[in-house]
């Protein structure tokens, strides 16, 4: 077990380093960082360049450069925002709780109806029941999400008007904003966890254990619920893990989608806009969830 947390742990720095890595060389090959700092590039004396330069360390070689923006993230300083001249960690954190809200929300709307509706399609194995879990679960597994969300917006929002078509709403709580955007982040979660107990269920259900319990005459639901889920929950358990950093980094095209004030839908504006600097701390706290 120790051995595995180190080398999770291990794996966890590499992933960072090499994310943050990646995005920090492609901002400076895109051309002179010093232009996309200094709002237009003119006007700007030499000794104000040169003064520019030095704060921005960007008079030094790119290792270096990487070795001190890594060293001063690491104490809580990612630098500004080259729009508003904000610091990148406190616009970042602010947003972070909104990707919370839906990620976890999605996680335990996937979670709650993958496990029952796997355990029912394992124990009805053949029946109708059986055929739509398994057929929805597909659905769940090949159908885009990008697409998915544009569907729920053109029949609930456009065409039906139940539910609004974006934003988050007013309060935690403001329900009809969360429906959408849940949905369609927790549909491949729920044909993962649907598809992940109904293995593990028909395993246990022929497994000798069980046939000598239904021998003896235990009750159905018993055999069900104590025997067989209690030892075939074990797998769906392990996976929860990273099916929760999935919900919580996968959710840039659902935030795009539904415009969810989340970090998904920042890192989307900061690429439009060459916002480098927000765009790294987004991959830097995204890569960090990974170690959960």
């Amino acid at each position: 077990m120790r051995r595995f947390i180190i080398r999770r742990f291990a794996f966890s720095l590499v992933s960072i380093v090499v994310a943050t890595l990646a995005v920090f060389l492609l901002s400076r090959a895109s051309g002179d960082p010093l232009l996309l700092y200094a709002t237009s590039g003119y006007g700007l004396t030499q000794e104000s360049e040169a003064a520019l330069r030095k704060r921005l360390a960007l008079d030094r070689p790119v290792p270096v450069q990487y070795a001190l923006w890594l060293g001063r993230t690491l104490k809580g300083d990612m630098g500004e925002t080259i729009r508003d001249r904000k610091p990148v960690f406190r616009v970042v954190t602010q947003r972070l709780p909104t990707t919370l809200h839906l990620g976890i929300t999605a996680f335990i709307l996937s979670f709650a109806i993958g496990i029952p509706l796997g355990v029912l399609s394992a124990v009805k194995r053949g029946s109708v029941w059986d055929y739509v879990g398994r057929f929805f679960a597909l659905l769940g597994q090949a159908v885009p999400q990008f697409w998915l969300g544009l569907v729920l917006i053109m029949l609930f929002a456009v065409r039906w008007q139940i539910f609004p078509a974006g934003l988050k709403g007013e309060g935690f709580w403001d329900v009809k904003f969360l429906i959408l955007p849940t949905i369609t982040l927790a549909s491949g979660g729920f044909a993962f966890y649907m598809r992940i107990t109904r293995t593990a269920m028909l395993e246990v259900l022929d497994s000798e254990y069980v046939r000598l319990a239904r021998a003896k005459g235990v009750g159905n639901n018993k055999v069900i619920w104590k025997h067989a889920f209690k030892n075939a929950f074990i797998q769906p358990l392990t996976g929860m893990t990273l099916g929760l950093t999935y919900f919580l980094t996968g959710s840039v095209l659902v935030e795009t989608i539904f415009a969810w004030p989340g970090m998904g839908q920042m890192a989307i504006t900061a690429v439009n806009n060459n916002d480098f600097p927000v765009l790294q701390g987004v991959v830097f706290f995204s890569r960090s969830s990974s170690w959960a």
